[in-house]
């Protein structure tokens, strides 16, 4: 018994000394609790919106003030023409515009009934729908309230207009999102999978004793797969195209170059987990667990990403695939060009000379 419990004592000191398994067994679950426990929900909070208020009136006043009030929408400003909402929506500023008509309250007193206009970006188709069913059911509740006491009740309706995809299809928003990991997992995890199988089996030594220099045998390593996800993209893009019926309304040419652009940092990121890893299963899991997941719940292609607490909003501006995903989205889907995605390709262009620098300077020159 004495000899089992020694045994047992040593396997604790083993897992206490390995400060990655200790992370795994305790961390990991403190982690994922407060990810899915806070962060990831398809309930849709704090959506800005911007109010085209042609009424001005007490009807129209007291709705815009229940609007704001609600927690599911923040109202970002008033604007004053349809040109100021299709560049709110452009900028990628709103999620949706309610538009109130001239004389709100005197067709209500006059007509018995007025029209609400609301229009949504359904480039998200599932946000868009979320979004107008929570101001209808607010509007609803107003033109209750309003009727309380009156023989002869008023009638609000809305009117519902999807832009950039009329018909409320799902593949204008998962067609992005599928770009994105596709191209994380074929650059990153197998970038850092490839050179860290040759400091297994030794092979690295030989090649960096060879006349070539160090750079040169990394670029070499991460063309191949710089060309595979040339051809990834072609083909997923052929296939939203002709099969899915995902129109690209913006510039082949630009969509293209921020593809190489991600393509590039996933690469560098890659590079990085490969210089600072000794193992494929180490780099296997720190680029799934790293990467791939963060690129599934944080990029905004699954859960939106106002809805999460603030702390897991900063932490998703350090995804590379969030910035990949609305740039795909506003230039495949909404047609917009380089003005309205400039930031998110600085960004991108950030953390690409970042990740090769890191990966140049971990790179160990001889293996001991």
């Amino acid at each position: 018994m004495k000899q089992f419990i020694a045994f047992v004592k040593k396997e604790f000191y083993h897992i206490i000394r390995d400060k990655r398994t200790l992370f795994i067994l305790l961390g990991m679950p403190v982690v994922q609790i407060i990810i899915f426990g806070f962060a990831l929900t398809n309930e849709v909070k704090n959506s800005q919106i911007v109010i085209l208020d042609n009424a001005k009136d007490a009807a129209s006043a007291q709705l815009i003030t229940e609007l704001g009030s609600s927690r599911y929408f923040d109202i970002k400003q008033n604007v004053y023409s349809y040109k100021d909402i299709e560049a709110a929506f452009r900028a990628g500023h709103i999620r949706m515009a309610v538009v109130f008509p001239p004389h709100l309250d005197e067709d209500l007193k006059h007509f018995n009934k007025a029209q609400i206009q609301l229009v949504a970006d359904a480039s998200d188709p599932n946000v868009a729908t979320t979004l107008t069913t929570y101001a209808g059911a607010i509007i609803q509740d107003f033109n209750k309230r309003y009727n309380q006491g009156r023989q002869l009740p008023y009638t609000i309706q809305t009117e519902v207009r999807m832009l950039y995809n009329p018909q409320g299809k799902g593949a204008y928003s998962f067609v992005p999102g599928v770009m994105a990991m596709v191209l994380m997992l074929v650059c990153t995890m197998m970038t850092a999978i490839t050179i860290v199988r040759e400091k297994e089996t030794g092979t690295m030594e030989v090649m960096l004793v060879s006349p070539m220099k160090p750079i040169r045998i990394i670029l070499a390593k991460a063309v191949p797969y710089l060309l595979l996800s040339l051809v990834n993209i072609t083909s997923i893009l052929l296939l939203s195209v002709y099969v899915l019926e995902v129109p690209i309304n913006g510039s082949l040419a630009l969509l293209g170059f921020e593809s190489i652009l991600f393509t590039l940092t996933c690469l560098a990121l890659g590079l990085l987990i490969s210089a600072a890893t000794d193992s494929q299963q180490t780099a296997m899991f720190i680029s799934l667990t790293g990467m791939f997941l963060p690129t599934i719940m944080l990029s905004g292609f699954m859960f939106p990403i106002e809805n999460m607490p603030v702390p897991m909003q900063v932490v998703s501006n350090a995804v590379p695939a969030k910035w990949y995903y609305m740039i795909v989205r506003d230039v495949m889907i909404k047609g917009a060009g380089l003005g309205a995605v400039w930031k998110q390709t600085l960004i991108l262009t950030g953390m690409l000379v970042f990740l090769l620098a890191m990966a140049l300077k971990k790179f160990k020159i001889r293996l001991a």
